[in-house]
Parts: C-alpha cells; sequence; structure tokens
C-alpha cells in the first residue's frame, strides 16, 4: 500500500505556468459573452433525494454556494462551514490537520459526507469518520448540510445528519478559469480550470494546489525552554473532472471524478504526560473518488431512473520522528475502499406526489498495518414526496440495510410541513431513526499478545431517535426572514471501551437537545445581513455528564455589500462559546476550554470583465486561541490574489 506524490516542486512550477499559459494560448477561440444568468427559487436535494424548492422542505438545511465561497474567499471545507449552524468544527491547527464536525451535539462519525454522491467516510479510520481538512473548495458549486437523523434515506452512518457536497457541472459556451493566490503563514495557491455544455454535452475539469508551510499550531507553553517550534506544512494537489452525455432524448450517461493527494508536516508529541516533539513527523495521503451512472427517463420525466456505481479509495500512511534524532520511523499504513452499486427511481404518481425507490449493495474494505478485514451491506429504501394545494407538504420514508456482520435494521423518518395562507409562516417538524454501524476496526481488531485489546464481532449499531420542530417567518416583503427550529437527539447503544478495557461493547447513551435560530436582512439589492445562533446541550447519560468539544453557544454573522458592480466586499463574524475537553495528550482528561470570537473580511475587485483582484484578512484581532486544547487556530493572516476567466 504505497502513496505515491507527484514531486512537489516540479509540480507546483507546472501548475503554477500553466494557469495563464492555457488561457493565452485558447484565447482566441473561446467565446467573449455568456448568456444572461436567470435567477431561481432555491433547491435543495439532500432532504429528499431529488430537486424540491426550499419552500417544500420541512428538514433543517443550510445550503452554501459557490458565490458564497468565493465572496468570502474560503479555500478549505472547513472554512467553507464555519458558520453553519448546528456545527461544531474542530481542526488540529490549520490547513491540513485533523478536522472533525460535530452536528447537533452527535460523534463526529455520526456525519454522512457524499461528494457527488459517493460517500466519502473513511473505511480504514478507526470509527469510520470523514477527515474534512484536506479538501479544497475550488471546484464546488454548493454545499448541502441536512441536520437530524437521516438514516431512512441514506442509511448507516447518519445519526446526525448528512453534508453533501456537489462539484461544479460545465454550461454554456467553453470557458477557461485561473486563480493564482499568496499570503500569509507560507500560504500560496493556484488553480486552473476549463468547463462548458449544451443541452446534450457538459463537461467540467478542475486542477488545484494549496500550500501552507508557516502554520504556527504548537502553543508556546507546551513547549521546553530553547526547545525550537516548527510550524506545520501542508502541501495538497486537487484535481477533478465531472463529463455529461445525453445519448438520446431518455438516456444520458454521466460521470464525476476526484483525486487528490498530499502531505503533512506537523509536530507530534513525545512521553507522558507528552511534550511536542522538537522534529516534524509527517503524513501522506491519496484519495479517489469516483463516480458512472446511467439516467434513463422513458416517460417524459414521469419515471426517471438512476444506475450507478460509485467507487473510493483512501490511502493514508504516517511516520512518525524520533524525538532524539529527527529520523522518521517506518510508515504505518492504512488502506480503505469501498464500492457501491445502486438504482433509484423517482415515479411521478400523480402532480405533486412523487414516489422515490432504491436499492444498494456496497462492499468496504480496510487494509491497515495490524488488520485486513472487509464487509458487506444490501439495502432497500422507499420515499412519498406529497405537495397539497401548495400549502401542506410531507416527505416520509423507510428503508432497510441487512448487513453481513450485524444483520437487518430498519430505520425511517417523516418531515411535514405547512405554509399559513395571510402571513406565509412556515411550520414545520421531522422525526425520524438513525444507526451507525460498528466500524471493520471495532469487529475486528486484534493487538494481542503485545497489547490485551481486541475487537467484538457481536457488535450492534449505534442507535438514534431524533425530532425537530420549528417555524420559518418571511417579512416585508421577503427582505426580512426569521427562523427557529427546537431539536433533541437520543442515542443508545453506543460502542465505547468495556468495563474490562480489553474490547468494545454497546454499553453508551447519550442525549442532545438545543435550538439554531436565524435572521436574515436584505436592507438594500446589494446590501444583505445574516445572523445565527446555536445553542447546544449534549450529555453522557451514563456518566452524566457533557460530551467533549460540544460548546453549548455558537453564533455568526455575515455581510455582504456590492457598492458598485464591480466591487464585493464581505465581512464573517464567527463566535464559539467556552467548551469542556481534555489537555493535548488526554493526561487531563476533562478541563474548561474558553471560547474566542473570530473576524474575517474580504474584498474583490473586477479590474475589467477577463481580471478580477482579490484580498482578505483572516483573523483580524489576531485572537491566540486553542480549539482543541493544545491546537493553535491560525492566526492574523492577509492573503491577496488574482482571477482570470475567458469565455463562458
Amino acid at each position: 500500500m504505497n502513496v505515491f506524490l507527484p514531486a512537489a516542486g516540479c509540480g507546483r512550477l507546472l501548475l503554477s505556468a500553466s494557469c495563464f499559459a492555457i488561457l493565452a494560448a485558447v484565447a482566441p477561440a473561446v467565446a467573449q459573452n455568456a448568456p444572461a444568468t436567470v435567477a431561481l427559487d432555491e433547491i435543495i436535494v439532500s432532504a429528499t433525494g431529488t430537486p424540491t424548492p426550499a419552500r417544500e422542505i420541512a428538514s433543517a438545511v443550510t445550503v452554501i454556494t459557490t458565490r458564497d465561497i468565493e465572496q468570502q474567499q474560503r479555500r478549505t471545507l472547513p472554512q467553507a462551514l464555519a458558520t453553519v449552524p448546528g456545527l461544531n468544527i474542530v481542526q488540529t491547527g490549520g490547513p491540513g490537520g485533523l478536522t472533525s464536525v460535530f452536528m447537533r451535539g452527535t460523534n463526529s462519525n455520526h456525519v454522512k459526507v457524499l461528494i457527488d454522491g459517493i460517500e466519502a467516510n473513511d473505511p480504514s479510520a478507526p470509527n469510520r469518520s470523514f477527515d474534512f481538512g484536506s479538501m479544497l473548495t475550488e471546484d464546488i458549486e454548493r454545499i448541502e448540510v441536512l441536520r437530524g437523523p437521516q438514516s431512512g434515506l441514506y442509511g448507516a452512518n447518519a445519526l446526525g445528519g448528512i453534508i453533501s457536497v456537489t462539484t461544479k457541472r460545465g454550461e454554456g459556451p467553453p470557458k477557461m478559469t485561473a486563480r493564482v493566490e499568496a499570503g500569509s503563514h507560507g500560504t500560496f495557491s493556484q488553480s486552473a480550470g476549463f468547463s462548458g455544455g449544451d443541452d446534450r454535452f457538459n463537461y467540467a475539469f478542475n486542477a488545484a494546489h494549496f500550500r501552507a508551510d508557516g502554520t504556527e499550531v504548537t502553543p508556546p507553553n507546551l513547549v521546553p525552554p530553547g526547545r525550537r517550534i516548527n510550524p506545520n506544512i501542508f502541501d495538497n494537489y486537487s484535481y477533478s473532472g465531472r463529463l455529461g452525455f445525453a445519448l438520446t432524448d431518455t438516456l444520458t450517461l454521466n460521470w464525476v471524478g476526484r483525486y487528490q493527494d498530499g502531505q503533512l508536516r506537523y509536530t507530534g508529541d513525545t512521553g507522558f504526560p507528552s511534550r511536542p516533539s522538537p522534529y516534524r513527523s509527517l503524513q501522506n495521503y491519496a484519495q479517489a473518488f469516483t463516480r458512472g451512472e446511467v439516467v434513463w427517463d422513458p416517460l417524459a420525466g414521469r419515471f426517471v431512473n438512476t444506475f450507478g456505481l460509485s467507487y473510493s479509495r483512501q490511502d493514508r500512511g504516517t511516520r512518525t520522528a524520533s524525538a532524539a534524532t529527527g529520523l522518521l520511523g517506518l510508515s504505518n499504513q492504512s488502506l480503505g475502499e469501498r464500492i457501491k452499486f445502486d438504482w433509484r427511481g423517482n415515479l411521478e404518481i400523480a402532480k405533486g406526489h412523487n414516489l422515490m425507490m432504491g436499492l444498494q449493495y456496497e462492499r468496504e474494505r480496510l487494509d491497515t498495518t495490524n488488520l485486513i478485514a472487509s464487509n458487506g451491506n444490501k439495502a432497500a429504501w422507499l420515499e412519498y414526496q406529497g405537495n397539497l394545494q401548495d400549502r401542506y407538504f410531507l416527505a416520509a420514508n423507510i428503508r432497510h440495510d441487512h448487513d453481513d456482520s450485524y444483520g437487518g435494521h430498519t430505520t425511517y423518518r417523516v418531515a411535514p410541513a405547512v405554509i399559513i395562507p395571510g402571513t406565509d409562516t412556515k411550520l414545520k417538524a421531522s422525526y425520524g431513526t438513525g444507526f451507525k454501524a460498528p466500524t471493520l476496526s471495532e469487529l475486528f481488531i486484534d493487538y494481542r499478545p503485545g497489547f490485551n485489546f481486541f475487537g467484538n464481532p457481536n457488535l450492534k449499531p449505534e442507535e438514534s431517535r431524533g425530532w425537530d420542530i420549528g417555524f420559518e417567518q418571511p417579512l416585508f416583503d421577503k427582505r426580512l426572514q426569521l427562523g427557529a427550529t427546537w431539536f433533541q437527539n437520543d442515542i443508545e447503544n453506543l460502542i465505547v471501551t468495556n468495563t474490562r478495557r480489553d474490547s468494545y461493547a454497546n454499553i453508551g447513551k447519550a442525549k442532545t437537545k438545543g435550538v439554531e435560530a436565524f435572521a436574515a436582512l436584505e436592507i438594500l439589492p446589494q446590501f444583505r445581513i445574516r445572523a445565527d445562533y446555536t445553542f447546544t446541550l449534549a450529555k453522557d447519560e451514563i456518566a452524566r455528564q457533557e460530551l467533549l468539544r460540544r460548546p453549548r453557544h455558537e453564533a455568526s454573522a455575515t455581510a455582504t455589500w456590492a457598492p458598485t458592480d464591480r466591487l464585493s466586499l464581505s465581512a464573517t463574524l464567527v463566535y464559539v462559546g467556552s467548551w469542556v475537553d481534555g489537555n493535548r495528550d488526554f493526561s487531563v482528561p476533562r478541563m474548561r476550554a474558553k471560547g474566542a470570537t473570530l473576524v474575517n473580511l474580504a474584498a474583490e475587485y473586477k479590474a475589467t470583465d477577463r481580471v478580477t483582484v482579490f484580498g482578505r484578512v483572516d483573523n483580524l484581532f489576531d485572537k491566540r486561541w486553542e480549539n482543541p486544547v493544545g491546537f493553535l487556530v491560525p492566526g492574523l493572516g492577509i492573503f491577496g490574489g488574482i482571477k482570470v476567466a475567458i469565455g463562458g
């Protein structure tokens, strides 16, 4: 299991030069003008599995568009998710650091991540979580964050919710784009893209590189006097492609692929209680995701069938530096693979009434230094979606999974909503069940005889029941919108270490509850403000204490202003309240961690129809803050660059 990386220096130089060289070469052949874009009502896909107007959705969903990402200049996925209500993002240092997302107080491995419909949770990770830290945003079209148990539609590992990432699809005349950016913390990034399409054929390709070689992560108070502090070095290359081809009016072929590789040089720990090492360790990774689809539409949109095949491979290697010599040790490798076959159908049984159905088979495999194992799962699901008089809306689903290890499991979800005439108030609610399958490590790991710890093949899935209820209220011709949602999740059979501390057992129990509220104001068409607040109380019901890394209070505010057609300004405030954490090595297992408020600014100016210059300031007041404890959030950062677009 080798991780193959390109020659870093050569790759950076080639990508940087090609961004503009390619543009110059093709410019004469690319169309100069594009048709005007028509604004449409917001559409949500993840909540029901099919495109649905947002006003008909009862679930709590946040949508982040490519325009949001560009306007705020968020270069990594954790940055893009920072203002989403109901989420707590924990990153061990700056870009590339291990990043976990806790949704509505549930565990980080209770969030299912989809990239273009491909499950991205890593089968080789001990808890099957997804590391958000290494994903760039350059090719992202939209992100949907769907909160609450979603196993009725999405199966295992969706107790907390879903984060669905969709990459850009080509449309219109051929278009070339390029971007170069540099700034604080040794940051240098570039990207290039080529896209286009019509009714029959569409294409989009993107390449991006991101390097930050001066990110200070280690708090100085943890380092003995005289010992040097090494910043993190993160280097990432990402490549993606998307194709669509309509063979006939009833048959379409789609393909999407994504590959990224890179490395993180980071400061590990030595001893116990530990101290940060004087030398950097190394983690390499290579990730590949691909999916092919055949879409068959025999009844002019009334019965759309999608047959899909997905494959993912995540390969990681870690080499720990010797505290005495700095030499890197042998690589500790891990490989996770998943292949999935699926069919889903969308049948319009009457106007405003649809029946969705699906079948799937998937198999996952892990190959690590300590374990080789695999497992299979079969599932079938059914969902009804209804719209009555354009006032009453309902989505209800049921799903049955049968796993090779733990047998059968059935989940469901019901989500009604109603629009009150006159006031246009939307009242909404949902109730659903969820489950998380035991990981391959939890089932089969065996560290004996060196350590008396082994997996438990008799583990059952973790289970949850969750509900929410809320409202949304537009005022002043929808220039002001208010809303709030109350939620609760009850989780049982949590997989934790048993009382003998030699294996795993289903003995944990937790409850999370809280409220999410928002206000969005359009002062002028060019000036908008949005504020979000989340209160979360997450408790271990067995130990009767708060769960780690779940702040009770979080808030954010974003203001965007376009004073002219060429100038765009953005300001973002993110507040995270105090929470319970352990120290860096958990020699102190519980302590109160301080909260913080961060302010980010961004601006872009369209110098010509083709050229845009931009700049941003992250952590404006240089807040020195640890999240999690023992790892600094990057300090003040100033960045700037240029974008070029030709055609489209």
